[in-house]
């Protein structure tokens, strides 16, 4: 069991002693042991890091050691990767309409902050939830109630919960940027929820990140219906689907249907330059062995335009 914890920086603290120049970095394998996905994120060229802190195809977990704190602390002292979220189970569904159910994701959420509160982990990425027929404001409320129990649990945690966008798949709901808000502003303790964006999720809801003016637009809700300040992490996906086909398929980097004008609208706003790019693209090597995520995220970087370049010059990738 473990000692009591070592406190963790606020997430806001963490931002700001990473903001001084746009970071990229994956969802990457914790096989071995949690330590050594900072050895990989080095490897293939991150600055930051998305991990599981447990095995997210599973209800319980053993409780984390002392031993492994203090490994995946002392990796990361040794090394420029911050800031680190972690992704939460994909069997939690905080808008549950059966009580027991909603209950177990609950407890399961809480479970997995106080993982993160003990590794210092700044934030955990959960999708809301889905409604299961039961109807949108039904949901909602759900997982209104369902966060604040979350909180109430983890009262004085500097770990956050992520909302993530979704793509609106089935009864999922966080399709539309306003629902995340009605989320955050219902619950008890706003300041104790951050957001997710995901650039396939949103591409495939409905909003084109290619076009400057519906850009734009998605922008300015994402303004008045969250707050800018609450975006904490930001997945970056290509689209397999169009734009709002509904379909959560990623695509690598430039590849897929949002494209290399979606993503330079997105890297080069200043208004996101303080959020760490997080890729969840597929894995593997190319055909001369280059590891693909090193790929994604030197396409990514090859988006940013200096200031004096061009938008064509910006666009000119391996």
């Amino acid at each position: 069991m473990l000692s009591a914890p070592v406190r963790c920086l606020p997430y806001d603290a963490v931002m700001a002693a990473s903001t001084f120049r746009q970071r990229f970095g994956a969802h990457l394998s914790v096989a071995g042991g949690l330590h050594l996905a900072f050895s990989e994120a080095v490897r293939v060229g991150c600055d930051c890091l998305q991990i599981f802190v447990k095995n997210q195809r599973q209800w319980s977990a053993r409780p984390l050691t002392d031993e492994q704190v203090k490994l995946f602390r002392a990796a990361q002292a040794e090394c420029d990767v911050a800031p680190v979220v972690a992704h939460a189970s994909y069997l939690i569904n905080l808008a549950s309409p059966d009580d027991a159910a909603r209950k177990k994701s609950v407890a399961a959420l809480v479970d997995e902050l106080e993982r993160c509160e003990a590794l210092g982990v700044a934030g955990l990425v959960v999708h809301p939830g889905a409604h299961m027929g039961e109807g949108i404001d039904a949901g909602i409320r759900r997982i209104v109630d369902s966060l604040d129990d979350v909180n109430r649990a983890t009262r004085g945690f500097a770990s956050k919960v992520l909302l993530e966008t979704t793509a609106g798949q089935g009864t999922t709901l966080g399709y539309e940027i306003r629902q995340i808000g009605q989320m955050i502003d219902a619950a008890r303790t706003p300041e104790r929820i951050g957001v997710c964006l995901d650039t396939c999720h949103l591409f495939a809801a409905g909003y084109d990140l290619r076009e400057s003016v519906a850009y734009d637009q998605m922008m300015q809700e994402l303004s008045e219906s969250v707050g800018l300040d609450r975006v904490a992490c930001i997945h970056t996906n290509d689209s397999k689907g169009n734009c709002g086909s509904r379909l959560d398929r990623h695509e690598h980097i430039t590849k897929g249907r949002i494209g290399k004008r979606g993503f330079a609208n997105l890297l080069n706003d200043p208004r996101l330059t303080h959020v760490p790019r997080i890729l969840e693209t597929p894995k593997g090597v190319d055909g001369r062995g280059t590891d693909l995520d090193r790929i994604n995220i030197r396409r990514m970087r090859n988006l940013i335009r200096s200031t004096d370049s061009t938008a064509s010059e910006a666009t000119g990738l391996v």
